[in-house]
């Protein structure tokens, strides 16, 4: 544990209660895209396959657990809670989410450290979340007008890995033999795809007014 890497599960950790705390409160998921929340439930699924069967510290089985209920409820109560899911912009969220799976599994069948079924599907999880931003990134470009609480959940998604890298790069140089390709670079395409909105973002809040990215 080191300061990136704490740094970045909690900003991880508030980006989920931003988006629970406008779904609960607010009680809509306009501008939120289903199609993403979809896809990270898959990816906690898959990544999460040891938590009831090795030694896992308490602080990742907690984090662990967290990420897995709040990624299905998010879904739940897009799916089916008969407010929340009116609000939901349908017709907007095209984005062939599916597609973007078969790719990421056979990719992780032929790239992989170990190729056991955990290893293989731990694999699978990190391809997925570099690309799971892009429904969501997509529809943010055709509502244009995005609320404060939206804009400040992709930008702290965005500032999640990258504080991740800064952890990669810290624990390069402080442990020997810490290489670890995968991650490290569907960390950084993940990264590169925010690239656009954070520019967007920044300049939003240095010029005080309300978020909009190019169609």
């Amino acid at each position: 544990m080191n300061i990136f890497r704490l740094t970045g599960d909690m900003t991880h950790l508030f980006s989920v209660l931003v988006l629970l705390l406008k779904i609960h409160t607010i009680k809509s998921c306009a501008s939120i895209s289903l199609k993403t929340q979809e896809l990270y439930a898959v990816v906690f699924a898959t990544r999460y396959l040891d938590i009831f069967s090795d030694f896992i510290p308490l602080y990742n089985t907690i984090m662990k657990l967290i990420f897995l209920g709040s990624s299905f409820s998010i879904v739940w109560y897009m799916r089916h809670h008969k407010i929340v899911r009116r609000s939901y912009n349908k017709d907007q969220d095209t984005f062939r989410h599916f597609f973007l799976v078969l790719p990421c599994f056979l990719l992780a069948l032929l790239i992989h450290e170990k190729f056991t079924f955990k290893e293989v599907m731990w694999t699978f999880s990190v391809f997925l979340e570099a690309v799971a931003i892009l429904p969501q990134l997509v529809l943010l470009q055709r509502t244009r007008n995005i609320d404060n609480l939206t804009g400040q959940y992709v930008f702290l998604l965005g500032a999640y890995r990258g504080l991740y890298i800064l952890n990669w790069i810290y624990r390069y140089f402080t442990e020997p033999h810490f290489v670890h390709w995968i991650p490290w670079i569907s960390g950084i395409v993940q990264t590169l795809l925010y690239t656009d909105f954070f520019y967007y973002y920044l300049d939003s809040w240095k010029s005080n007014k309300r978020l909009q990215l190019p169609a």
